[in-house]
Order: structure tokens, then C-alpha cells, then sequence
């Protein structure tokens, strides 16, 4: 009988005998990828060991123990690779999902566009057929990750002539190809971490459609629950302080990809590093921002324990809640309270950009780039609907356009 601790037995001996620090890491991914240890809550023929998410947590434990690295991590594990496991055909899956858990290939996800955020389901990228090929003009945008990328998950329009959810068709597409340009986006805090995507007559093979053709919006689901939750598979461990090659390997390439991610939305209001720039600043003993510090600290330690709860619940093997949202809406609403802290701390200096500013110009830089919290990863306004409609039964919001054909949609450009 399959157990936690025959789980952890059998996992324990094979690192023992196959981990090896020195070991080349495109080496060591391969042998995960064959050993299925690296993404054990995967299906067996698919590069995993089947094992329920508790499981899977036990394997990760001993990963952890000893610092071991590993598959990928990036847009490739949490948001491509699940989905083309859940819905993509055998064949996808054969050419596509080993590369991504090897690091081979990097991801990228092309769903918004400038006049669609939060509606995704009102896109307007549109996919025509021609023979064997998908022929794909549109525009993408907030891309992450889109300069580097080797392939992109991409939902585009295929049936005009249908309600807006069901003429949609998901696609996987090669970001290397002439009809792909793509465009970093400054931001207002002088950081890049977007980009705009242009796609002119992209060529999509049929094959390279997941799920059904006009399924896609079911399929687009799917992707965002997996972006809301934390896929089960076993990503580098940034925080380890040993070296050797495999792992030198590993950390040149997360700093590598982490770089688009310096001052991404969520990373600049972190809770966490307030009370050190108070003490940095000289003002940890004034009591009104004593009393700052520790109203933020308290909700930010009641965010922790809803994701506990959330991951607790995923372990178990129940179906994603309300917690995803729940964290989204309150994480916004501690990076609005951190950059409100950070403002006390520094008083009018905050006002300060550059190096020759106090704390480097940190503060500054917190301040304008907090607001992107909000709106990065699905709005406030999008989870607040999700919470109400899905978890306390509310009234959908009034659509005039769900039920009518796209193209007769005020918005559809191509409206006629």
C-alpha cells in the first residue's frame, strides 16, 4: 500500500542515489523528467508518479531537506504545462510538456489585449483557417516573459458569428516565427515588466489546437485556476545557500528570469521589509508608526494562514475556493497599506527618485508602482465579482452582449 512514508522511503533512497550537486542541470531534469520525481502528482505516463497532492507534498519535503533542485519553474510549469496536461491531445503533450519541465523551452501567455482586460472573453484577435494552419492577426498585451519566450498559450477569436464565450478557440503558437514582433512596455515606475505583442498573419498548425475548436473559453478557465493556486511540481529553491554546479546552473537561471520581475506589481509592496526600512530610516520608535507597522504586519500574517488554508485544502484534494480571490483582493489591499507605511517612513522624501535619494529612492519607486497591484493578475473590481457571484450567491452582473453574436458586439471593431 502506497503511503506517506513508503512515499518518502522510495523518494529518500532514489535522491540519495541520483543527486548529485555537480551534476550538469540540463542532466539532472532530464533524469527527473524520466524518474517522474519532479512532477509526482502527474499522471505516470506523462513524466509523474501519480501520486495525490498529499503525496506529492511528501515528495517535495525531502526535496527541501536536502536542497535539491528542481524542474523549471516560470510561466512553462504554472500555467502551460497544466493546462496542456488537463485538455492538450497526446501529441502536444508528447512534443511539449517534457521540454517545459526541463527548462528547454520558456513560456510566455498571450490572452489580454488594449481594449480587453478584465473582459477577456471580449477579444478580438482573430484565428482564420487555411488549410492545415491556423492564420493568427491580433494584438496581445501585459505579456510577462514574452521577449524570451520559445512558445506562448494564446486564445484568439475563430467564429465571430457565435456569443462571445463560445467562438474562442486556445491555441499553443512558436513564438519564433516572422509574424510575431514583440515590444517591451515602460511603465510609470521607468521598469519594463510587460510587453505588447503583435501578431501578424502568426501561423498555428492545426495540431497545435487544445481542446475542441470554439472551446477555448473552458480551456482559458482552466489556466487561470492554475495561475491562482501552485502547480504540483518541484521548482528550484532560490533560498539555499550551498553551491555546485547543478545548482549554480539553477540560480543563474531563475536570476535570469527573475530579472523581468524587479519591480513587478506584487513584489513592491512587501509587508515584510517594512519594519527594516524603519529601522534604516531611524523612525522604528516613533509610535505612530509603531502602530502602522504592526496593524500591517497582523493582516498580512491572516493573509498567510487563507493561503495555508487554500493549500491545505489543494492537498487534500478539494476543489479551488474562494481563497484565491480572497488573497488576490487582500494582498492589494497590504500593498496599499505598505506603500501608505513606506510613506510615513519616509515623510517627504519619499517624494525622491534616484540614487543620491534616501534608501536609494526605493521608497519612491514603491510608491508608484504599488498601484499595479490592483490590476496585475485579474482587479480588485474582477474579484470582488468573482466572490460575490461564485462564493456568496449574488446576482451576476447585468451583460447586454453575452447572448448576441460577437459581431454584432458594440466593441468588436469589426462590427457590422
Amino acid at each position: 500500500m502506497i503511503n506517506a512514508e513508503s512515499v518518502r522511503s522510495e523518494v529518500r533512497a532514489w535522491l540519495g542515489a541520483n543527486w548529485d550537486e555537480n551534476r550538469p542541470l540540463r542532466e539532472w531534469r532530464d533524469l527527473l523528467a524520466d524518474s517522474g520525481w519532479g512532477c509526482p502528482a502527474w499522471p505516470v505516463e506523462w513524466f509523474g508518479r501519480g501520486l495525490s497532492p498529499s503525496l506529492a507534498a511528501v515528495v517535495d519535503s525531502e526535496f527541501d531537506r536536502i536542497e535539491a533542485v528542481g524542474v523549471a519553474g516560470g510561466g512553462a510549469m504554472s500555467l502551460a504545462a497544466p493546462t496542456i496536461l488537463e485538455h492538450g491531445s497526446d501529441d502536444v503533450k508528447s512534443r511539449l510538456l517534457r521540454p517545459a519541465l526541463t527548462g528547454q523551452h520558456r513560456w510566455c501567455q498571450l490572452f489580454s489585449e488594449p481594449g480587453n482586460g478584465s473582459d477577456l472573453a471580449g477579444l478580438t484577435t482573430r484565428a482564420e483557417l487555411d488549410g492545415d494552419e491556423w492564420v493568427i492577426t491580433g494584438q496581445k498585451l501585459w505579456t510577462t516573459g514574452a521577449v524570451k519566450a520559445d512558445w506562448a498559450i494564446l486564445v484568439a477569436r475563430t467564429n465571430f458569428d457565435v456569443p462571445k464565450h463560445k467562438g474562442i478557440t486556445y491555441f499553443v503558437i512558436d513564438m519564433h516565427q516572422p509574424g510575431i514582433e514583440v515590444r517591451p512596455l515602460m511603465q510609470m515606475n521607468r521598469y519594463a515588466s510587460f510587453n505588447e505583442v503583435f501578431l501578424t498573419e502568426a501561423r498555428v498548425p492545426t495540431h497545435n489546437v487544445i481542446g475542441a475548436v470554439g472551446e477555448g473559453w473552458r480551456v482559458a478557465l482552466a489556466t487561470l485556476a492554475h495561475e491562482r493556486s501552485l502547480p504540483s511540481t518541484r521548482a528550484f529553491q532560490a533560498g539555499t545557500n550551498r553551491t555546485g554546479r547543478c545548482r549554480d546552473e539553477a540560480v543563474a537561471e531563475a536570476t535570469d528570469y527573475f530579472k523581468t520581475y524587479v519591480w513587478y506589481p506584487q513584489r513592491a509592496g512587501r509587508a515584510d521589509l517594512t519594519i527594516p526600512r524603519a529601522q534604516a530610516a531611524g523612525v522604528i520608535d516613533d509610535p505612530v508608526i509603531r502602530d502602522a507597522l504592526m496593524r500591517l504586519r497582523c493582516l498580512d500574517q491572516t493573509a498567510k494562514w487563507t493561503a495555508q488554508r487554500a493549500r491545505a485544502a489543494r492537498l487534500a484534494g478539494k476543489p479551488p475556493g474562494p481563497e484565491g480571490s480572497i488573497g488576490k483582493l487582500v494582498g492589494s489591499h497590504i500593498a496599499r497599506m505598505s506603500a501608505d507605511v513606506h510613506a510615513r517612513i519616509a515623510g517627504a522624501d519619499g517624494m525622491l527618485s534616484g540614487t543620491d535619494a534616501p534608501l536609494d529612492g526605493l521608497i519612491h519607486e514603491i510608491l508608484i508602482s504599488v498601484p499595479g497591484q490592483s490590476i496585475a493578475g485579474g482587479t480588485d473590481e474582477i474579484q470582488r465579482n468573482i466572490l460575490g457571484e461564485r462564493s456568496l450567491g449574488l446576482p451576476k452582473e447585468p451583460s447586454v452582449d453575452a447572448d448576441i453574436a460577437f459581431r454584432q458586439v458594440r466593441t468588436n471593431p469589426d462590427r457590422h
